[in-house]
């Protein structure tokens, strides 16, 4: 069991590591099984091992920007071609229908931004491009906000985990709580819209 506990999330992302990373970031955000995986706090923590000269920060970051950015067009793509058939498919172990209705319902609050904001939300962050897809929004300007998106995204938090790991001594000693309060706030969102629709 102690043996277990010791493999916390660094030694598992210096495992995988660059291409591993850019290979979950694409999967998350590009495919319809990768709205379960933990970009957030992936990218912080790689962020905080190229602080410790573990990745060099200069090759992972253009890297998951890639990956970012491609992955919500293939999700575009996904839509596109798939349209309606995505809204009749049966729920299956990685895919619910609620997800859909959840991501829509954001999608028509916000509009094209939703691109952008979906980017620190889980599961909205999976389907917000396939939905992009299915309402037939113009390629420039979702893809426009798919490269700001992916850049507060997949550039900016590896940044603040390397900035941190820089700059404070023994940062990796908070680096538990700190990625459970990317967590935290990562889910947030998704508690105040299952308490609005419980309401509703």
């Amino acid at each position: 069991m102690e043996t277990l506990l010791r493999i916390d999330l660094t030694t598992l992302v210096q495992a995988i590591g660059i291409l591993g990373i850019a290979g979950i970031i694409f999967a998350e955000t590009g495919l319809l099984i990768g709205f379960f995986l933990p970009g957030d706090s992936l990218l912080f923590t790689a962020g905080f091992l190229a602080s410790q000269e573990i990745f060099n920060i200069a090759i992972l970051v253009p890297m998951v920007f890639a990956a970012a950015v491609i992955g919500d067009s293939i999700g575009y793509a996904i839509g596109t071609r798939m349209g309606p058939r995505i809204f009749s498919r049966e729920d299956s172990r990685f895919f619910h229908r609620d997800h859909i209705t959840r991501t829509q319902k954001f999608y028509e609050r916000y509009g094209g931004k939703t691109i952008i904001l979906a980017r620190f939300i889980p599961i909205v962050r999976t389907f917000a491009p396939v939905l992009a897809g299915v309402g037939a929004m113009n390629y420039p300007h979702f893809l426009a906000y798919n490269v700001v998106g992916g850049f507060l995204w997949a550039v900016c938090i590896p940044l603040v985990g390397y900035f941190l790991g820089s700059r404070i001594p023994s940062v990796d000693k908070y680096l538990l709580p700190i990625i459970g309060g990317i967590i935290v706030l990562s889910i947030i969102p998704g508690i105040i819209e299952v308490v609005k629709n419980k309401r509703n």
